[in-house]
Parts: structure tokens; C-alpha cells; sequence
């Protein structure tokens, strides 16, 4: 009996859209499980939460697991189906996405850890002090929140928006530094507090960081275009085709 081509073509298709799929909603899985971390580490932080806080350092294998298993099959589809063009460039983007979310996992778990030794300490300590670094925490959850949005929509305008914002984060941190090196010259006594506080919103800078790679990768999924290292006016060029 002769084999129906043409329809083993359009099974091994479906399958193929089927793997791509499933592939892409495991990595937004594991940016909800990273967004989850990061609000729980702000909470531990500003409550002072030694619990919380061993929470969210014990649970950051669960995003690592996550990663290493996402990794694995973009791979193995890449090796058994030999995709091009824009299947290729959404695998590449996918296993770039996961890496960049476990970063930002290993920086929730770092605040994770201040907030313990925070809530360690000798003498109580109270947040209410360092409204700097809160906002800053609630503005980068914020943009986590919009690039995750923005990937699983694969919108490029809503991430050449939200890669704008990682400017304003760095201006807060950087604000947020002058205040807090301040408050060591006023009290030499409150050095171990703040160096803690320090580690917290240097944290939080670099996971803006990570959310920006997120917003070029998904431009390079859409477009075909990389444009890191270039600025957002750049950026917004090439993903309009203008350039």
C-alpha cells in the first residue's frame, strides 16, 4: 500500500506547530513563575520577611529546572526539524528569552537573600526609609510584567515601549544610589544596613536589563532584526522597516 504523502507532509506540519507552540507558552510558563518571584522577593524586602525570603531563594531551582528543560527540547527541535526563517528565529528567541529570565530569577533570589539578612539583623530595620528603592522595585516588576506581555502578543511596539523604560530605571537607580551613599556619610553606624539596600537596587537595575533583552529578541523574532546595542530610536527604525 502506497503512502499518502501529502498527508504525512501536513501531520509532521501540525506536529512541528504543535512543538513551536508548546515550546513558546513553557517560556511565558516560566516568565509568570519569574514574575511571581520577583513580587514575592519586593515583598519580603519590604516587610522585613526572613520567611519570604527563604522562600523565594529556595524556590529559584524551580525557574533553573524550568530553563534547563525549555533548553532541551528548542534544541532538540532544532536538531530533528532543521527549521529556517522565522521558526528558527522563534527557537533562537525562546532559548535566549529563558536564559535572560533565569538571570532575572538569580536576581530575585539575591534580594531574596538581603531581605534575609536584612531581617537578621542586630537592631530592627524598617523599609520605610528607602522609598527610592521600593519604586524602583514596583517600576521594574512593571516592566517585567509589560515584556512578558508584549512576547506572548509578539507586539513589537508594546516592547520598543517597554524597552524605553529600562532609561527611566536607570536614572531611578542611579538617584536611588546618590540617596543611599548619603545616608552612609550621615551614619557610618547604618553602613551594613545600607550596603544590603545597595545590593537590592543594584539587583533590580540589572533585571530592567535583562527585560530590555527581552523586548530586542522579540523585535528579532517579528522583524528578522537585531538590533542590540543600538539605541531606542534605532531600534524603533529598523523594527518599522525605515532604515
Amino acid at each position: 500500500m502506497d503512502m499518502d504523502h501529502s498527508v504525512l507532509g501536513k501531520h509532521i506540519s501540525k506536529q512541528f506547530d504543535e512543538e513551536l507552540e508548546a515550546a513558546r507558552t513553557n517560556a511565558l510558563e516560566m516568565g509568570g513563575l519569574v514574575e511571581e518571584q520577583i513580587q514575592r522577593a519586593l515583598r519580603a524586602l519590604q516587610d522585613v520577611d526572613l520567611k519570604l525570603g527563604r522562600a523565594v531563594v529556595k524556590d529559584d531551582y524551580k525557574v533553573n529546572d524550568l530553563e534547563v528543560r525549555i533548553d532541551e527540547e528548542c534544541n532538540r527541535i532544532i536538531a530533528l526539524r532543521q527549521p529556517t526563517a522565522g521558526d528558527l528565529r522563534m527557537l533562537i528567541a525562546i532559548i535566549k528569552t529563558i536564559n535572560d529570565l533565569e538571570r532575572i530569577g538569580d536576581e530575585a533570589e539575591k534580594i531574596g537573600r538581603m531581605a534575609m539578612r536584612l531581617a537578621e539583623k542586630e537592631h530592627p530595620v524598617s523599609m520605610k526609609r528607602y522609598a527610592g528603592v521600593r519604586n524602583l522595585g514596583r517600576h521594574v516588576w512593571q516592566m517585567v510584567h509589560q515584556t512578558l506581555d508584549a512576547f506572548a502578543r509578539l507586539d513589537i511596539d508594546a516592547a520598543i515601549t517597554t524597552a524605553r523604560e529600562d532609561d527611566r530605571v536607570d536614572d531611578e537607580y542611579a538617584a536611588c544610589m546618590r540617596e543611599l551613599v548619603t545616608y552612609m556619610m550621615e551614619d557610618p553606624r547604618q553602613i551594613s544596613e545600607v550596603m544590603d539596600v545597595i545590593w537590592c537596587a543594584r539587583a533590580l537595575e540589572r533585571i530592567g536589563d535583562h527585560a530590555k533583552n527581552i523586548c530586542e529578541y522579540i523585535i528579532f523574532l517579528v522583524k528578522g532584526k537585531d538590533v542590540r546595542h543600538t539605541s531606542i530610536e534605532q531600534m524603533e527604525i529598523q523594527a518599522h522597516g525605515l532604515g
